[in-house]
């Protein structure tokens, strides 16, 4: 009897592991665009969920920023910004129809770190130091811009929160079977980590970059401002990407990457400034 129980006693943390990740679900987060993104993904933690804790953490950023006089200090600055973001938002549509509607909210904040992203639900952030350091370009924003909005319309730091997750309760359940207590998970914490802080996976990258260059074709910015952006990025880190594209592909396989894409999308980017020319 005691062998049984003790057998049992062993079984309950995989049973309660198997439970928890049964509750995962598969989910096509993005429809496929002209670049075709297909990949379905694995969620634990709810979109609700996600969009509430980044709402949270974005405006305990807001604050701190504030309290330091470094947001939204430059008013052209900020227009220009806020300007692309106008543009590449109702593009979003093409691949969510549910992504133009969210409560979007676009601002630079001053430091000298080239850095900028989206968290869950279109929160945006633009460092001041990566305008200025690469002297970019509107084309070139747009090209960031709509790098960082695909990370969120694609949910990939709801997918990476997930997987966190899914290793926290095993190692919560693994120290409760071994009796040296629980782990515990902040939902916002990592929020805040998977969202600007860790770099992303090579994979959510490419996603990223691909759709990237859409959103700004069908906005009518040049998508091969993605290259020249690239070998800005790459020339003033002296030939190795800033920190936060520390895990992007190498330079060669990206800007490939990035050539045979924008290509792709050429068209769009033609149709979408033929549009926009006054009539004569």
């Amino acid at each position: 009897m005691k062998k049984r129980f003790e057998w049992r006693w062993r079984l309950a943390p995989l049973i309660i592991v198997a439970g928890v990740t049964g509750g995962c679900q598969t989910v096509q987060t993005t429809q496929g665009g002209a670049v075709g993104i297909e990949r379905r993904q694995t969620m634990m933690v709810s979109s609700k969920e996600m969009e509430q804790a980044s709402a949270q953490s974005y405006h305990q950023i807001l604050q701190q920023a504030a309290q330091k006089n470094a947001l939204n200090r430059d008013k052209e600055q900020v227009d220009r910004v806020r300007t692309v973001a106008r543009r590449l938002i109702p593009a979003t549509g093409v691949f969510r129809p549910d992504a133009p509607g969210w409560q979007w909210e676009v601002n630079v904040l001053t430091s000298s770190e080239m850095n900028a992203w989206c968290m869950a639900g279109g929160k945006i952030a633009f460092y001041s130091g990566i305008i200025e350091k690469l002297d970019l370009s509107d084309d070139e924003i747009a090209a960031i811009m709509g790098h960082e909005i695909s990370h969120a319309l694609r949910e990939h730091a709801r997918e990476r929160a997930s997987q966190a997750m899914v290793t926290n309760i095993g190692v919560a359940v693994l120290g409760a079977a071994l009796g040296v207590g629980r782990a515990g998970t902040d939902l916002i914490g990592t929020v805040a980590k998977v969202s600007f802080e860790l770099p992303n996976s090579r994979e959510h990258e490419t996603e990223a970059d691909r759709i990237g260059v859409e959103l700004a074709a069908r906005a009518g910015y040049d998508p091969r401002a993605a290259i020249t952006l690239w070998q800005k990025m790459a020339k003033a880190s002296n030939g190795a990407p800033p920190q936060w594209l520390s895990t992007h592909p190498s330079n060669e396989t990206r800007q490939q990457d990035l050539r045979d894409y924008a290509a792709r999308v050429m068209p769009l980017y033609e149709r979408a400034t033929q549009h926009a020319r006054p009539v004569k």
